[in-house]
């Protein structure tokens, strides 16, 4: 057998979506103090759809957005590329926290999902959407009855998913290791993660949002009846701050305990040929997932690439974000080792990029919101990984927020409530690591849940990615 290793010899140690011929030039840094109506800080996908909906909204409104390095160039730009409709991290655990509300939460998803594809249609963003759907896998024999199990639970809440057997899952997508699967059509589509985050930006700056990259915010304080957040050349002074920094240190200190960075990792295949394709089937191009805790996400591209992703989730003591640790040579030996278990009639195909990138999570593994200042400075984080169609609907939360109005969102028990935050180092470090053991062994033993799990379960916590 072929070392899996050797697959790796040429991988470029960077993300395939921002290695890009057509990634845009960046905007110039702001060099002199300024005034807006509204300032944005952070220009992923949390902080762009809350600019550009802002000036949907009102299109007299003066929008600045300032990023301390480039547009997409972190989660944004290095995620699978699945943007799913849940808002709730998946409908188990959104079954688990609002039950009473998860009826509203799945149709809102549903809304937003669309709403997404619209803004790409009329904004005409070129960024390979495919709404193709996703396959939650069985790779265990004890999964097969969990996935039955969660499609009739979607269905009491509205959704339709599809429940593959062993045959008809390889029929789909031909693996040794499939067991079955459900298939959720039309609530996920794939997409090009980071010509999602430059088509978004050239959308906010076409409606006359101004873009400052290379600019970072430094800090934040009262300013008369607004707010200023100075950055490294002067301040912006503005009437309301949407704070979208997501797995970056907050600007607001009292939030800094309600999340943790977490690194994940994927790599990328070179384009298949066509008879290796056929080899493997994938005629209608979804992405999918496995059922274990530690979990794979997998895909094709529009040139028929695989991005095979996931499984470690590493937390670094002292919740520290480091460019150094995007790259971790056994975490890409163990996803080389995965992929060829998984597709054994792919052996010889070798990687074209490998990379990682930090991801904000929280106890709730969904996004929370708040409101500082007297209501002038809003603030949402806690994607934990799902973020890609969740920010949406979390920029329209922090706009109601600030605007002051009850909206059908603000009035949602999610919107109002936090999670509980993560305890300080040390402390910290040891839970995460019992936890992480713990999730493995659950993983060996059939899903069953340890004390620990069970007791993270009772209280409503817990560690995702």
């Amino acid at each position: 057998m072929v070392d899996p290793v050797r697959s790796l010899q040429d991988a470029k140690p960077l993300a395939f979506w921002l290695d890009d011929p057509g990634r845009p030039q960046a905007a110039p840094a702001l060099v002199a103090d300024t005034r807006c109506d509204l300032l944005v800080v952070g220009g992923g996908y949390s902080g762009l759809w809350t600019a550009l909906i802002a000036k949907e909204r009102d299109p007299s409104l003066d929008v600045v957005l300032i990023e301390a390095q480039e547009i997409g160039w972190a989660a944004s730009g290095r995620n699978g590329g699945f943007c799913e409709s849940s808002l709730t991290h998946g409908l188990g655990n959104g079954h688990q926290r609002w039950p009473g509300e998860l009826a509203e939460l799945e149709q809102l998803g549903r809304q937003n999902l669309q709403a997404i594809e619209d803004t790409i249609k009329r904004h005409g963003i070129d960024c390979d959407w495919e709404r193709t759907g996703s396959v939650t896998v069985a790779t265990e024999p004890h999964q097969v009855e969990e996935l039955h199990e969660y499609a009739a639970l979607a269905a009491q809440y509205g959704g339709e998913l599809t429940v593959l057997d062993a045959d008809a899952m390889r029929g789909e997508i031909n693996s040794p290791t499939f067991l079955g699967g459900v298939w959720d059509r039309d609530g996920v589509a794939m997409v090009n993660p980071a010509r999602l985050a430059w088509g978004l930006k050239q959308a906010c700056l076409s409606l006359g949002v101004r873009i400052f990259e290379h600019t970072e915010g430094i800090d934040l304080t009262e300013s008369g009846a607004g707010i200023a957040v100075r950055t490294p050349y002067g301040q912006v002074h503005a009437g309301r701050v949407a704070l979208a920094t997501n797995v970056f240190p907050s600007l607001l200190r009292r939030h800094r305990l309600y999340t943790v960075p977490v690194y994940d990792y994927a790599l990328m295949t070179e384009p298949l040929t066509d008879q290796r394709l056929a080899s493997i089937g994938w005629q209608n191009r979804q992405g999918f997932a496995d059922s274990n805790n530690h979990f794979h996400y997998v895909r094709l591209t529009t040139d028929n690439r695989i991005l095979f992703g996931g499984y470690d989730v590493i937390y670094r003591y002292g919740a520290r974000v480091r460019a150094e640790h995007d790259q971790r040579p056994q975490t890409f030996a163990t996803l080389a080792g995965h992929f060829f278990e998984t597709f054994p009639q792919l052996a010889g195909v070798r990687f074209s990029h490998a990379w990682g990138g930090a991801i904000d999570t929280c106890t709730r593994f969904s996004a929370f919101f708040d409101l500082s200042h007297a209501g002038r400075v809003a603030y949402a984080a806690g994607y934990t990984g799902l973020g890609v169609g969740a920010t949406r609907f979390g920029a329209e939360v922090m706009l109601d927020l600030l605007a002051g109005e009850r909206t059908e969102r603000t009035e949602l028990e999610m919107v109002r409530r936090k999670p509980l935050p993560f305890p300080p180092e040390p402390i910290r470090s040891v839970g995460i690591g019992i936890t992480q053991w713990s999730l493995t062994r659950a993983d060996q033993r059939q899903g069953r849940r340890n004390l620990w799990l069970r007791t993270l379960d009772r209280l409503g916590l817990g560690f995702d990615s």
